[in-house]
């Protein structure tokens, strides 16, 4: 009877740990996609954090999850980052084109996860404010990018941003501030030339 009890309470965990992953997924996949500007790289980024969480801290209780995955997901793409530059440095080798190709095909899905029926005029305006935030968001740096995904689209606090990317909360204050101003002279000129 036992044996029955523990097999039904860790049946529970894993569907609350597939609930917690599912409800991520999107977002997670987006964060990644924009920090390394490759949609493979992205999912590799993303299933790799995902089977840490799994593997390593699926006994902790469901409220630690979001900002324990948030920190292996910015580690990850960390690392990425770092291969990547050793890579380059190595190989001399670095392609602008891939990375258009990949924001497109970002932008065509976030396009198509739109539920509402919008006319011809707005489908266009809404399409060329999504690549000019894709854009905007891609010519932050990575620490910037970090700070204010985690910010704005997750809505973790200062502590707990620090806390995830390892840092000072100072350093979160100063990367966060930088990006709203980055990301708000960039869009203002583009919405400015438009």
């Amino acid at each position: 009877m036992a044996d029955l009890a523990s097999t039904e309470s860790v049946g529970a965990e894993v569907t609350t740990l597939d609930q917690f992953l599912q409800s991520i997924e999107k977002r997670a996949y987006k964060m990644a996609v924009i920090s390394v500007r490759d949609h493979h790289e992205a999912l590799d980024i993303i299933q790799d954090s995902m089977i840490k969480l799994v593997t390593h801290y699926s006994k902790r209780p469901l409220n630690e999850l979001k900002p324990l995955f948030y920190r292996i997901l910015q580690n990850k793409i960390t690392d990425w980052h770092r291969h990547q530059k050793l890579k380059n440095i190595l190989l001399f080798w670095q392609s602008d084109d891939k990375y258009e190709e990949n924001m497109d095909s970002t932008l065509d899905i976030a396009s198509a996860s739109v539920n509402s029926i919008v006319s011809p005029l707005e489908d266009i305006e809404h399409s060329q404010l999504k690549k000019q935030v894709s854009e905007a968001l891609g010519s932050l740096s990575l620490q910037q990018q970090q700070c204010f995904l985690l910010r704005s689209w997750e809505g973790f606090s200062v502590a707990q941003t620090a806390e995830i990317l390892g840092c000072s909360q100072g350093s979160i204050k100063t990367h966060y501030s930088r990006a709203m101003a980055k990301l708000k002279e960039v869009l203002e000129v583009d919405y400015d030339n438009s």
